[in-house]
């Protein structure tokens, strides 16, 4: 039971374009429990989507730990990879472009979209 957590991740490679990845946090048992070390956090929200809720190509900006509650959540890269994320799923979303690189629509980015039946509910937790 001492695997890792390991978590879908948003991040850019070498050259600045959005890619899946993941991320491993270990874990270590503690009376019965398995935890990470404290991850620091700024703050979290709470976010609704509408049915038929979708973003134009952007990037994260802050480093994002997401969980989905409620609904299902596309994220599709440039390249049309996607992933879709279901309630109890998470992702952190850290996708951002060195201070020397303009962002371009065309190039950079992930979008977002709801394709469930229903909103989209999910927590929003800034790293």
């Amino acid at each position: 039971m001492n695997e890792p957590f390991i978590i879908p991740t948003i991040t850019t490679n070498e050259n600045g374009i959005s890619i899946f990845s993941e991320v491993d946090f270990s874990v270590h048992q503690r009376g019965g429990l398995f935890l990470t070390e404290q991850i620091g956090s700024k703050n979290f929200r709470i976010r609704k989507s509408d049915l038929g809720y979708a973003t134009d190509f952007h990037l994260a900006g802050d480093a994002t730990f997401i969980i989905i509650q409620k609904g299902s959540l596309k994220i599709e890269l440039q390249n049309g990879d996607f992933k879709i994320f279901n309630p109890g799923d998470c992702f952190i979303a850290k996708d951002n472009l060195p201070e020397n690189v303009d962002f371009d629509s065309e190039i950079h980015g992930h979008k977002a979209s709801v394709v469930s039946n229903e909103s989209l509910q999910a927590i929003h937790i800034k790293l």
